[in-house]
């Protein structure tokens, strides 16, 4: 185990991470002589589909290239273009509908100012692509222009839309004096036929349309201020959705890196274990020699087995079977996690190996366990084992089991600090994780564990819910 201390709790556990590009493909033994060492890379060519074999798809990781869109300056030139273009179509009618007025006798007008009609006119228009910039200014200058120009009249409509957007009422009241008060004052310069209601129809007309102006532009401002909240709502969705994918992965490569941690620290402790016997003992006759080989072939064997297993999670992205992907079975089922049910079987293959363990079974109806505990309360006796033939081989380990529902699951294993044969010269290699890994397990399932060093002997205890 690890190095003897008072009984603790460690901290947090730093989460390994693994990647489908960081797991080594499959390569040939040999590479045949008559292959030349600098061949050129050329792409397979794709094969059509077919009713049997389905089309080629692209492999994990690639994204499809996006549609480029048109640059933004593009657009904003385009609706600057096509409105000012309106403004002036728009102030040409105006004022082409005055001079048919003027030539029919119904309207009088003032020769003077006739010239500079047209040219405030284009002023004003010259003025619209400021408005977003300076829209009090732009709107009061273009209502003003109307005093002496119907040609500017288009372009103050557009004006008072825009500014009408952001919705600043005060500022609109003082355009919509100007706007109505410039109204009048065309119809003193160039005077029409005298009609019922004089001038006070006149400017209930030039503020009927005024307030026109000014709904439509609140309402275009709402709709704007609406599709950019939506705009913001899929944003957001879309960032908590990419969090919560990294969370997951996280998650899940935390989850991989524990189950090879467990599974791996397992195996590679008895071959370690008996590797220094070897190593030590250097009497032992030729049939025990290679017995204990043996036994190093053996779990060298099922921890690459089970580092197979444990590395197809990462390999397959369809949920076909990690030997799939070098013409396994593809229909064969992986193979449950451990529980505490399979604990004779791991306490069976530990004496196997050599060791003595020793199981105190004081509790009933263990199959009754939640799935989920059993499997956490199997993997902290694994790595529990694990570590007392790592730190302490050949040491007795006790095992003891206790508990009942409703009053949780109680885990003790306890074993001798080391003292067969003389310490290492190079300590054990450690991740780390394993006790910090197994508190972060108990804690997962609601309980707790503590180690340490206690009467010449290390012990862990964890304590595990056990629901009634």
């Amino acid at each position: 185990m690890t190095t003897p201390g008072p009984l603790s709790t460690p901290g947090p556990v730093a989460a390994a991470s693994l990647s489908p590009a960081q797991v080594p493909a499959q390569v040939p033994a040999q590479v045949p002589a008559q292959v030349p060492a600098q061949a050129p890379a050329q792409a397979p060519a794709p094969r059509p589909a077919t009713p049997d074999a389905p089309a080629p798809s692209l492999p994990l990781g690639t994204v499809a290239a996006p549609v480029p869109a048109a640059p933004r300056w593009y657009g904003r030139l385009w609706g600057e273009t096509w409105r000012i273009a309106l403004a002036v179509l728009g102030g040409v009618v105006f004022f082409g509908s005055v001079l048919v007025d003027a030539d029919a006798g119904m309207r009088h007008q003032n020769e003077a100012l006739l010239l500079l009609d047209p040219v405030l006119g284009l002023l004003s228009c010259a003025l619209l692509p400021l408005r977003r910039r300076l829209p009090v200014t732009v709107a009061v200058a273009t209502a003003a222009a109307t005093a002496l120009s119907v040609f500017a009249a288009p372009a103050s409509v557009l004006a008072v839309v825009s500014f009408a957007t952001a919705r600043r009422w005060v500022l609109l009241g003082v355009v919509g004096a100007v706007w109505v008060g410039s109204g009048m004052v065309y119809n003193v310069v160039h005077p029409v036929e005298p009609i019922p209601g004089g001038s006070l129809l006149e400017a209930g007309i030039g503020l009927l349309i005024f307030g026109l102006c000014v709904w439509v532009g609140a309402y275009i401002g709402l709709r704007r201020d609406h599709v950019r909240s939506l705009q913001e709502r899929a944003e957001t969705a879309e960032r908590e959705q990419t969090s919560r994918a990294a969370q997951a992965r996280a998650n899940e490569r935390a989850r991989i890196a524990r189950e090879m941690h467990d599974v791996l620290a397992h195996r590679m402790s008895l071959v370690a274990m008996h590797a220094g016997a070897l190593a030590y003992r250097t009497d032992l006759p030729p049939e025990k020699v290679a017995e204990t080989a043996a036994v190093v072939q053996a779990s060298a064997h099922a921890a690459l087995q089970e580092l197979r297993d444990v590395l197809g999670v990462l390999r397959s992205a369809d949920g076909a079977h990690a030997g799939a992907a070098d013409g396994g079975d593809r229909t064969r089922p992986e193979r449950p996690q451990p529980t505490l049910r399979d604990l004779d079987e791991l306490v069976a293959e530990a004496c196997a190996g050599g060791g003595e363990v020793r199981v105190e079974r004081r509790a009933e109806g263990l199959d009754a366990l939640p799935e989920a505990v059993s499997r956490n309360a199997y993997r902290i006796v694994q790595e529990a084992l694990t570590n007392a033939r790592k730190h302490a081989p050949w040491a007795p380990v006790t095992v003891g089991v206790a508990g009942a529902p409703g009053e949780g699951l109680t885990l003790t294993v306890r074993n001798p600090l080391r003292t067969v044969g003389p310490a290492p010269q190079v300590a054990p290699p450690s991740s780390g994780l394993g006790l910090v890994g197994l508190t972060e397990r108990a804690e997962l399932s609601g309980g707790r564990l503590a180690f340490g060093a206690q009467g010449g002997q290390f012990v862990v205890s964890a304590w595990l819910p056990w629901a009634s």
